[in-house]
């Protein structure tokens, strides 16, 4: 008690002396420099228990290792979710996006440390997906919480959680402007120009603690060596289509993959199948171990011999041909190995695999262009670079983010045109057949988010529950016409449910439908309310998005409408009352920070 009391007098201090938007200001440092001490903690955690495991390897020795420690990481991370942290990880920016539309930028305690040791294990062990997601998840997790502790406002708590996101993708990446960018379009879609400033805080707070502890250490970077050519404009323009088409295939694959993953009921048979399929794959395409940015900079640098380091398959052979049948193996097998790890249970995300197939792509795609030399060459590693953002602008669809990354991974902008071009094309073609991410797709699916229309967007985050109307007097079918009229004599309300012993609402009687015969003493005792009760216009299931709902109200045109929960009957709601809802949330909405 007297922790508490001291901590509230502190609140109470703060708003008699420091503004909200001050102390927004302060809070901004605390998440960035703590999502930035979380980044560096998975970065070297990851690379520890990698070299661990892959330091002695030698392709000699076929290393059959590849095909157990996929396995053994997805299994202790599903264990891990299932009796320590007591939720699964899926996709981590997923579970954001719906903490703040439905449920208020509430993010679970437990969600700032639970990613760091589920991801490090995943990917440590092979896990074929990336570290940023749950990197992200973490920072997010820490900025809701802190605002939840000092008692802010929903709308000001996702603000501190766009400000974790932006500090903890800075962090990974030094990357600071990216940082801020990615949290505007992927997770504070609908955000004020007041927003910027404690984004732009938090986002030089990560990458200035990251540099502090780590120097020049960072997860990725490059320094470019051939200038951009305006000839080879015709070339990036196809890239960028052929970017777009990977980005759609990969979005597919890998929502088809971890949709049938998800049907295996049982997690164990899951994990299995997931870590087998996984090791399989990382045994005949050793690049797919893990985030795969060693691969990126083997790639960056013309190393092509290195390329098929630890493959006892490809090793023998050097020729240009087997080089781009094993890259073209790699655009088509990476997505199922990121979706394998993440559907069997793995903690991780998407980030990298985009960066990490939209180098192969740029890579294939210009050693395609290179071996068969009608037109001159390009450059290796410039096409490589671009493809990266190619493919994080069509997978995550995040143009902007796309181009700042790689422009600040390589210290200044000499791709930017090359790289708003072929971000824009790839963004463009894949917005043609998916309208949503792999991020929103799910969310859009079940009717949790709205992003382009405003008016279903607030709807959504009515919840219907907290709508019903319960006051409504019940009856049982078999009770007579007397029994029902003494329930209108001390009911406020002219609707009475006819609910039978199992709670099971079977009919719907009305003060009109008994108004002429009410006091007819020989009805009363000989008429049965069944006789008496109709079917409801319609009913309304406590799991239907509020979208449904309005779309019934609309057909039946009915103002009443009886809400089930699993078949029993939960009370009423009414079309006045989502009304007033609306406009409540609307209001809201508009607020400013």
């Amino acid at each position: 008690m007297g922790n508490e009391s001291f901590f509230l007098q502190i609140l109470i201090w703060r708003i008699k002396h420091i503004s909200n938007r001050n102390f927004v200001l302060i809070l901004s440092i605390i998440v960035g420099f703590l999502s930035g001490l979380a980044a560096v903690l998975l970065k070297e955690s990851v690379h520890l228990i990698q070299y661990a495991l892959t330091s002695h390897f030698d392709y000699e020795y076929s290393n059959y290792l590849y095909l157990a420690y996929p396995l053994i990481g997805i299994l202790i991370t599903v264990l891990l979710a299932k009796y320590f942290f007591r939720e699964p990880f899926g996709h981590g920016i997923t579970g954001i996006l719906y903490a703040i539309s439905r449920k208020s930028s509430n993010i679970s305690r437990s969600k700032t440390y639970s990613n760091l040791l589920g991801s490090a294990i995943t990917v440590g062990f092979g896990g074929s997906v990336g570290l940023e997601a749950p990197i992200v998840v973490t920072g997010s997790a820490i900025g809701s919480n802190i605002g939840r502790l000092v008692h802010l406002q929903a709308k000001k708590r996702a603000l501190l959680i766009g400000c974790g996101t932006a500090g903890a993708i800075s962090a990974i990446f030094n990357s600071p402007i990216a940082g801020v960018i990615f949290s505007i379009e992927v997770i504070l879609t609908d955000i004020s120009i007041n927003a910027f400033i404690p984004l732009l805080i938090s986002s030089v707070t990560g990458s200035l603690t990251s540099l502090l502890l780590l120097g020049d250490e960072i997860l990725f970077s490059f320094t470019l060596e051939d200038p951009f050519t305006a000839m080879d404009t015709p070339y990036y323009f196809f890239l960028g289509i052929f970017c777009g088409l990977v980005s759609l295939y990969f979005t597919r694959i890998t929502y088809q993959i971890e949709n049938f993953l998800s049907s295996i009921r049982n997690q164990y048979k899951r994990a299995v199948l997931g870590g087998l399929a996984l090791g399989l794959i990382i045994f005949i395409f050793p690049p797919m171990y893990g985030e795969g940015y060693n691969f990126i900079k083997l790639m960056l640098e013309g190393n092509e011999q290195a390329i098929f380091d630890n493959s006892m398959f490809f090793q023998r052979f050097g020729n240009v041909s087997i080089l781009l049948l094993f890259i073209l193996g790699l655009i088509l097998i990476k997505p199922i190995a990121a979706a394998s790890t993440i559907g069997a249970g793995g903690n991780g995300g998407i980030f990298a695999p985009s960066l990490f197939i939209g180098a192969v792509t740029g890579f294939f795609f210009a050693k395609l262009v290179n071996t068969m030399g009608i037109f001159g060459t390009v450059s290796l590693s410039n096409f490589t670079l671009v493809g990266m953002c190619g493919l994080m602008s069509g997978i995550l669809h995040a143009p902007l983010t796309a181009i700042f990354l790689i422009a600040e991974i390589t210290s200044g902008y000499t791709l930017f045109v090359p790289l708003m071009l072929v971000s824009a094309l790839s963004y463009s073609t894949i917005l043609y057949f998916e309208r949503y991410s792999l991020y929103l797709k799910s969310l859009v699916k079940k009717g949790y988010l709205n992003p382009d229309d405003r008016d279903l967007q607030v709807l959504s985050l009515i919840d219907i529950k907290k709508l019903l109307e319960t006051d409504l007097l019940t009856i049982r079918p078999d009770a007579s016409l007397g029994d029902l009229v003494n329930l209108v004599r001390v009911s406020k309300r002219n609707i009475f449910p006819v609910v039978n012993e199992q709670k099971e609402l079977v009919g719907i009687v009305t003060l009109d439908d008994i108004r002429k015969i009410m006091f007819d003493h020989e009805s009363q005792e000989s008429i049965k309310v069944s006789s008496l009760m109709h079917a409801p216009p319609d009913k309304i299931s406590t799991t239907e998005t509020m979208q449904e709902v309005m779309e019934k109200f609309e057909k039946t045109g009915a103002w009443n409408l009886p809400v089930l929960n699993e078949g029993k009957y939960m009370g009423l709601i009414s079309k006045s009352r989502i009304f007033n809802a609306y406009r409540n949330k609307l209001m809201r909405q508009r607020k400013e920070f």
